[in-house]
């Protein structure tokens, strides 16, 4: 994680502005309360509102990608922009997605042995993080295997996960409580 402190605190329930927990309400339930990027977030509630709307887009059954596809481009994404809350998060959710531990190690390196889809993924979020283009190359491995909307939604995923990186990153948004830090994300 680049930072070891917050530079926004999450807030918290008896700081909220009715805006506040309006814009929160739909991300915590009692005995469960808002994740720590929400609560963050809160912090602007019109954009965290706007934010929710995207993001629910993205990992939605309306994003084209398969839920495992889907975690191999925002797992990649987050690895590369050094995103340890994020790449923590979402270990759990591409492991529920069909993703090995292996698989999740092998996302860290350039040198994994991956099947052609899922190696046209990774290169296309490598291309994306360090030109925000896609290579013609690329592109045709993705179409090999990919529909025009799935292709599009791997750049839309890929966006969207730089984007919230780069929140997280700057904000200082810390680890959720129990979670610990992948050893590789620690001060990147």
């Amino acid at each position: 994680m680049h930072l070891t402190q917050p530079r926004i605190a999450p807030l918290t329930d008896d700081a909220l502005t009715p805006a506040q927990r309006d814009a929160l309400a739909p991300l915590s339930a009692p005995g469960r309360p808002a994740l720590n990027i929400f609560r963050t977030l809160a912090h602007a509630p019109e954009a965290l509102t706007a934010f929710l709307a995207w993001g629910g887009y993205v990992l939605s059954k309306k994003n084209a990608l398969a839920p495992r596809e889907r975690e191999i481009v925002i797992l990649r994404t987050g690895y590369l922009c050094g995103s340890g809350y994020e790449w923590t998060q979402h270990v759990e959710i591409g492991k529920r997605a069909g993703l090995t531990d292996a698989d999740i190690e092998a996302l860290k390196s350039d040198d994994a042995n991956w099947a052609p889809a899922d190696a046209a993924l990774i290169t296309a979020c490598d291309e994306l993080h360090e030109r925000q283009f896609v290579s013609d190359a690329t592109w045709a491995a993705l179409k090999a295997h990919f529909t025009d909307k799935q292709c599009m939604d791997v750049v839309f995923t890929a966006g969207q996960y730089t984007q919230v990186s780069m929140m997280l990153n700057s904000f200082g948004v810390q680890l959720d409580a129990g979670q610990s830090l992948d050893p590789d994300l620690d001060q990147r």
